[in-house]
C-alpha cells in the first residue's frame, strides 16, 4: 500500500467522514480535537511525513518528518500521545504565526512631539485587489489626533512617526 494519502471513506469527497464528531484513530489517519493527522509517504526520499490539518482548512497546517516503523519500510503508527503532541505542536504553530501576522500588521509606537507623548499607529488591511493602510496618532487620553490613509508599503519607525507629528501629521 503506498498511497497514504487516501482517507478511508470515499476518497474523492473532501470530508473524510460523515459524523465529525466520532473520533478515528487509525494507524495513518487520526482525527480530534479540531485537527487531522495524516502520516504521508515521502515522495523526495524513502521516509513519510505527517500533515496536521485544522478542521475546516484546506491546506495542512504543519508538516513534518514521520518516524519509520521497526521494519524500516512503513510508519510508525500513530498513537494517543503522539496525537497529542502533534495537535500541541500545530496549534503552537498557527498561534505563533498568527500572532506575527498580527504584529505585522498592526504596529504601534510611542513618541514625544511638541512636549506631548504620542501613539502612532499604522493598520494595514491585507486585500488581494486593493489593500490599503491607516496611520493614526493619539495623544496620552486616547483621544485621536489625527488619522490619514497611506499606503501599505508606509514603512513605521520612531523617526517617520516623530516627522508625521512634528509636521502637524500631514498625508505623507
Amino acid at each position: 500500500m503506498t498511497d497514504t494519502a487516501r482517507f478511508p471513506s470515499d476518497s474523492s469527497s473532501s470530508e473524510p467522514f460523515s459524523d465529525p464528531d466520532t473520533p478515528v484513530q487509525q494507524p495513518r489517519l487520526w482525527c480530534g480535537d479540531g485537527w487531522t493527522a495524516r502520516v504521508l509517504k515521502n515522495e523526495d526520499d524513502d521516509g513519510w511525513a505527517v500533515a496536521m490539518i485544522k478542521d475546516g482548512e484546506p491546506e495542512p497546517a504543519l508538516v513534518g518528518p514521520w518516524t519509520m516503523g521497526r521494519d524500516k519500510k512503513n510508519p510508525k503508527p500513530l498513537d494517543g500521545p503522539a496525537f497529542s503532541t502533534l495537535v500541541k505542536t500545530a496549534s503552537e504553530f498557527v498561534r505563533r504565526h498568527e500572532q506575527q501576522l498580527h504584529a505585522t500588521l498592526h504596529q504601534s509606537l510611542e513618541v514625544d512631539s511638541r512636549g506631548a507623548r504620542i501613539t502612532v499607529s499604522l493598520d494595514i488591511v491585507p486585500d488581494e485587489d486593493n489593500p490599503s493602510a491607516l496611520l493614526s496618532a493619539h495623544d496620552e487620553a486616547g483621544e485621536q489626533l489625527a488619522q490619514v490613509r497611506v499606503s501599505p508599503a508606509f514603512k513605521l519607525s520612531r523617526a517617520s512617526a516623530t516627522a508625521w507629528a512634528d509636521g502637524g501629521f500631514p498625508r505623507p
